[in-house]
């Protein structure tokens, strides 16, 4: 039996209206969960890039980005594994001012874990975290005994190892 494993799952797109529905609905259809989307521009102008994770074997995943290559605005879609992809995620927590005073252990956390304030108020202070999903959720592990006013944290960003084709075939069609 084929094992399954984190694949991201990269599309480059057209900027247009219900394609984000119609990709979603490739998943749903297979009944296989999205863990992360983002979705930005890319490095070609006018082009964007959703940025998909999901747990499946290699064979479903072959078969999803076949299935999100025949969308009439996709330009390429691509998957690669975790090896072979630099990524990270970036959350925010909003904690209570009074604790950064109050609570010595709270300073340490912070610079133990290379978080950085991004601001702080008379009632709350926002610390940013960039890193691996583990890296993320360990410092949610630390602070919640501490009590967390709020969390949000991104889907993955990530970038090839190697190469990516796309660049250079829609280099091609801007000339």
């Amino acid at each position: 039996m084929e094992e399954k494993q984190n694949f991201t799952i990269s599309v480059y797109t057209e900027n247009k209206l219900g394609l984000l529905n119609r990709i979603s609905g490739i998943f749903l259809k297979r009944h296989i969960s999205i863990s992360s989307l983002n979705v930005s521009g890319s490095e070609i102008e006018g082009v964007m890039r959703f940025v998909i994770v999901v747990h499946t074997t290699e064979t479903w995943v072959k078969r999803i980005v076949g299935q999100i290559e025949k969308q009439i605005e996709v330009i390429r879609a691509y998957y690669h594994t975790d090896e072979e992809t630099i990524f990270q995620e970036t959350a925010l927590f909003k904690i209570a001012s009074s604790l950064l005073f109050e609570e010595r252990q709270i300073q340490n956390i912070i610079k133990e874990s290379h978080a950085e304030i991004v601001t702080v108020s008379p009632e709350f202070f926002v610390l940013s975290k960039s890193g691996r999903r583990d890296e993320i959720e360990a410092l949610y592990d630390r602070f919640k005994p501490y009590g967390i006013m709020q969390f949000v944290r991104s889907g993955r960003i990530s970038v090839t190892k190697g190469q990516m084709p796309v660049t250079t075939i829609l280099k091609e069609f801007q000339h």
